[in-house]
């Protein structure tokens, strides 16, 4: 194993190693854990609460090899999960669940992917996924012009709305044309900005104050949503009010997300996980998709951002953090 995917491993399971000496000697099952972006334990542990709905809790009956590929791709470590021969793997992303699908046709795949599966090749329809794949899917390209149209109304002065998105990811091109069409729609201009590193988040925020956009919505992919933390502290910094696809952007200070939820999703990855370690096969376990988005608005951050919240946002918000 390469060095820096031992350091994944042990960053994403503290333990990992012993517990995989003693699933050799108890033959516990073993679900390798995919996803590309930095590591996230609230996915973790929404996984995990999923397996154990199904009777499976890590290190008692179950071993969950954590593998967080960002900078590195996913192939490589999807062949040494392979390799490795786990139970299942499960995959976070449209980026790791690809490279899963295309290093195995046997071992069972879950994924949670924002993605409409079908279109993106990952299951030939999605109540009868057919071979050795399925999972739950949060439909993120589909609403963005709902977020849009959302923050134009809590921003109704923003004749400039920056779109940013990491063109490296495979529908980033849907995301924008939905954003587009929104823009022509109500009557504003779209600033496309494109950010795949750290250093070009900053050059993002740059860009938006010189061109002077009034509110900015960030496109949920996999490299954006593992750096919420950045943009909501750049949001504040530079006074931008900006629209995300996490509840948790908004927990930490970001101003309106909408969407479903990552969380539920990852554990509804993780019943499925555990159904298949029962027995049921993928192709039999229709793709899950999601029942309700939630519109969440930090009432905090628009008061610091000079923002009256129209009523009517704030009759049709799930939650209002005060």
């Amino acid at each position: 194993m390469r060095r820096r995917d031992f350091i994944k491993v042990i960053a994403g399971s503290a333990g990992a190693w012993p517990l995989a000496a003693r699933a050799q000697q108890t033959a516990m099952p073993v679900i390798g854990f995919l996803r590309n972006t930095l590591p996230d334990s609230r996915l973790g542990a929404a996984f995990r609460k999923g397996l154990s709905e199904t009777g499976y809790i890590e290190g008692q009956n179950v071993i969950v090899d954590y593998r967080w590929t960002e900078g590195d791709g996913p192939a490589a470590t999807a062949a040494e999960l392979v390799r490795r021969q786990v139970n299942v793997i499960a995959t976070g992303g449209l980026v790791a669940t690809l490279a899963a699908k295309a290093a195995t046709a046997t071992i069972p795949i879950v994924f949670a992917t924002g993605e409409d599966p079908v279109q993106t090749g990952l299951v030939s329809s999605l109540n009868r996924p057919g071979g050795n794949i399925t999972g739950a899917s949060f439909l993120l390209p589909a609403i963005v012009a709902k977020r849009v149209e959302l923050l134009r109304e809590l921003v109704p002065s923003a004749t400039i709305i920056g779109f940013l998105t990491d063109p490296r990811f495979p529908t980033a091109e849907l995301g924008k044309t939905e954003a587009e069409s929104a823009a022509r729609t109500h009557g504003f201009q779209l600033l496309v900005l494109n950010a795949s590193s750290e250093s070009e988040i900053g050059n993002a925020f740059v860009t938006l104050l010189q061109r002077r956009a009034g509110a900015l919505v960030i496109n949920a992919n996999e490299f954006l949503t593992s750096h919420t933390g950045q943009l909501v502290a750049l949001a504040a910094r530079h006074g931008m009010p900006a629209s995300y696809q996490l509840r948790e952007a908004v927990e930490a200070g970001g101003l309106i997300s909408y969407g479903a939820s990552f969380a539920d999703s990852y554990r509804q990855a993780g019943v499925y996980a555990g159904r298949i370690l029962k027995g049921e096969r993928p192709a039999d376990l229709p793709v899950l998709q999601p029942t309700k988005f939630e519109l969440v608005i930090n009432l905090k951050t628009a008061k610091a951002l000079g923002l009256t919240v129209p009523q009517t946002l704030l009759v049709a918000a799930d939650a209002v953090i005060e």
